[in-house]
């Protein structure tokens, strides 16, 4: 099975390139599998609706998904998922997963695997992505011999980011700028390190340059993941969405018709000088790197 796995922090664009591969004929976005346990079965928060609108129990496609499952009781299947999840793949365990796979996280990936393969029976029968954005998990998956994994790597300027967290949305509180980047630079440098082990499997993208160039990026990823199609994206950056199965993530996953991707600099007139100069001198070791300028205010 092939996997389209996406990582990164949270706020760069991991919705929108998921949903646009979405639109490929037997490619499936599938959200943020991760949290399929917590949101999907307990319901458990704000964002707990199949990107088709219906709650994950009740979508066909879902529920179809997981009875494969043959749990007897699934609450209890999905609290534990979820405290095994924790003991063993978050982001301060990417290290220790790309050395070994103890029984705890042995156990999730192959539930994961499990749904992969049951949804690879129903229509996703060239590529899955799975934007959850757990480097941990992903370095689990690495050595899956019964699992192509395609590791994309999204970034986005970290001050942008901070600024996103600045304002709640409905699913998730704010955060301060010192948190959002902190954050910002343990998921991606845990993401470098999937990367560093996955012999090839690894390609980084940045989110301006994908809301810049949509259609070019697009095509970038699809030769990566080894799909020959065009890119859904037209030369001035609109794609028609349709129906997708993504199971949680950000609620714009939920919209459908023609969206133009642009990019979003709002955060460059009205980010405050302090929380600016707190996001940039936190990520200081990784703005090169990235080619993001020092200066906030700067052109990318």
């Amino acid at each position: 099975m092939k996997v389209v796995y996406i990582t990164g922090w949270l706020r760069s664009g991991s919705t929108i390139l998921g949903n646009v591969l979405n639109e490929l004929p037997g490619v499936l976005h599938v959200g943020e599998l991760h949290y399929l346990w917590q949101n999907g079965v307990l319901r458990h928060g704000t964002n707990s609706l199949c990107g088709c609108g219906e709650q994950v129990q009740a979508c066909p496609l879902w529920s179809s998904v997981v009875a494969t499952l043959d749990a007897p009781d699934l609450s209890r299947l999905a609290t534990q998922m979820m405290r095994w999840q924790r003991g063993a793949l978050r982001t301060r365990h990417t290290r220790a997963r790309l050395a070994n796979t103890p029984e705890q996280a042995r156990a999730v990936v192959d539930r994961t695997v499990a749904l992969y393969r049951a949804l690879a029976e129903r229509g996703a029968s060239r590529a899955i992505v799975d934007s959850s954005k757990y480097p941990a998990e992903a370095a689990a998956l690495l050595d899956r011999p019964d699992v192509d994994l395609r590791l994309v790597h999204i970034v986005r300027d970290p001050r942008a980011t901070a600024y996103s967290y600045l304002r709640a949305k409905r699913y998730i509180d704010p955060m301060s700028p010192a948190a959002s980047t902190s954050n910002w630079v343990g998921f991606n440098l845990a993401s470098e390190l999937v990367g560093n082990a996955s012999n090839g499997r690894y390609l980084r993208v940045r989110h301006e340059d994908l809301t810049r160039e949509p259609r070019r990026v697009v095509a970038e990823v699809l030769r990566f993941a080894g799909l020959d199609d065009e890119p859904p994206v037209d030369d001035d950056g609109k794609v028609t969405l349709g129906v997708n199965h993504t199971v949680t993530g950000n609620p714009d996953r939920l919209g459908q018709g023609t969206v133009a991707i642009r990019p979003d600099e709002r955060w460059r007139t009205e980010l405050p000088a302090g929380h600016a100069a707190v996001s940039t001198a936190l990520a200081l070791p990784l703005l090169r790197r990235y080619r993001y300028p020092l200066r906030a205010k700067g052109a990318a």
